[in-house]
């Protein structure tokens, strides 16, 4: 397991001072892929497009994404959403620019930010829209390759996390090991393979990529929205009933819920007690819930007797839990307050999500910071601010006081 790096002192470590961002995101320009894949690719290549009405869309294939490119970089914006920027023009520059996320990052106190992608999915789905295995491939690789040019005006302070190929486990496997020589820090995988005609998690079927993340030190990212969520986000008759703005924030909770579902999921699948060196993070979908699932996890295993069909299980659902699970927050309070031993301080990590619409952004970040970890002991904040994520993905010290 990566160490963390020794040369920080701690005693220094303060609210006020630098910390890891786990969770954030990319506004991905409109020429990743049609600028990377190979000739015969394309035409086919994913691309942005500007609708006559100045709305940039995604196109995959035949297939438009329905979420505009400026639903994913809300950030900052000059009214409330829904209204966002129609296109990359209107998009705040430390969205899709690595020097003007410095620049933002410097602002705010994040010493490194994780970088997760949104064109692609939260877990690689998107890319099934294609239809060609060997495009889609590509496409994933193109992505990976285009992430670690994106970081080099500072790779030390980004935390690049790798798209998977789910649907081709040798093909991911390889990548896995690929990427980890480029220097990605953790491996993006769905949490809701089943949703795309794969198997489910716990199937032995999927054990190839545990071992390939065993072999090259590097945890699994399970982050919200990884399954097929857009029914959840796209339901007309909500829209007109409740209004798009309340269905909105509910869709968007929902998914946060849904990750703990899968997540439950997993934690009975045996995949844990199986492969016991496997780190995976919960991403996004906050730490609050864990208590209780927890208990309720504990209380079915021993109702109805799991070891004795899975003896795999040696331990309850809950000690897996608390060794093998990572898990992000971001506008939580009361947790903070009350759940963090039992949730575990070495196995919490802080988030913003920028620059997505329900980011924690620009002064509201020290203002969150400040609220939620103020109470807590110095040790503590500094676990969660800081310690967990550098050990966990190997971010080194920094090199300077933020002002």
């Amino acid at each position: 397991m990566t160490t963390h790096p020794d040369s920080i002192d701690k005693s220094k470590l303060t609210v006020r001072d630098w910390f890891i961002d786990a969770d954030t995101h990319i506004t991905e320009p409109g020429d990743v892929w049609t600028s990377r894949l190979p000739d015969k690719f394309k035409d086919q290549a994913p691309r942005m497009v500007r609708t006559d009405e100045g709305l940039d869309v995604w196109r995959f294939g035949t297939a438009e994404r329905a979420i505009p490119v400026g639903a994913t970089a809300v950030a900052g914006w000059h009214d409330p959403f829904p209204s966002m920027p129609l296109n990359m023009d209107q998009c705040p520059p430390a969205s899709y620019d690595a020097k003007a996320r410095l620049e933002y990052m410097d602002a705010i106190g994040a010493w490194a930010m994780a970088l997760y992608p949104n064109i692609g999915g939260f877990g690689s789905e998107t890319f099934l829209q294609l239809g060609d295995p060997e495009l889609m491939l590509a496409c994933v690789q193109v992505y990976n390759d285009w992430l670690m040019e994106w970081i080099e005006p500072n790779p030390g302070r980004f935390i690049p996390i790798m798209a998977t190929p789910f649907w081709d486990v040798e093909a991911a496997v390889k990548e896995i090991h690929r990427c980890r020589d480029l220097g990605h820090k953790s491996i993006l995988f769905t949490a809701a393979p089943q949703d795309f005609g794969q198997p489910f998690i716990g199937d032995t079927h999927w054990d190839p990529i545990w071992n390939a993340a065993k072999d090259v030190d590097l945890p699994i990212s399970l982050h919200i929205g990884s399954g097929d969520f857009q029914d959840q986000l796209m339901a007309p008759g909500r829209f007109a009933a409740h209004g798009i703005g309340p269905s909105t924030v509910s869709g968007s909770m929902s998914i946060l819920i849904a990750n703990a579902i899968q997540l439950m999921d997993l934690a009975m699948s045996g995949v844990l007690p199986r492969h016991p060196e496997l780190r995976l993070v919960s991403v996004e979908s906050g730490i609050g819930w864990i208590p209780f699932m927890k208990e309720a996890l504990d209380h079915g295993y021993a109702y109805a007797n799991v070891a004795t069909e899975r003896p795999e299980f040696s331990r309850k659902p809950s000690e897996y839990l608390r060794e093998q699970i990572w898990a992000c927050t971001f506008f939580e309070e009361f947790p903070l307050n009350n759940y963090v031993e039992e949730v575990g301080s070495d196995r919490i990590m802080f988030e913003t999500d920028y620059p997505h619409p329900i980011c924690l952004y620009g002064s509201e970040v020290r203002d969150k910071i400040d609220a939620a970890f103020g109470a807590l002991p110095e040790e503590t904040r500094r676990k969660i601010l800081f310690d967990n994520a550098a050990e966990l993905y190997g971010v080194s010290a920094p090199d300077r006081d933020w002002e």
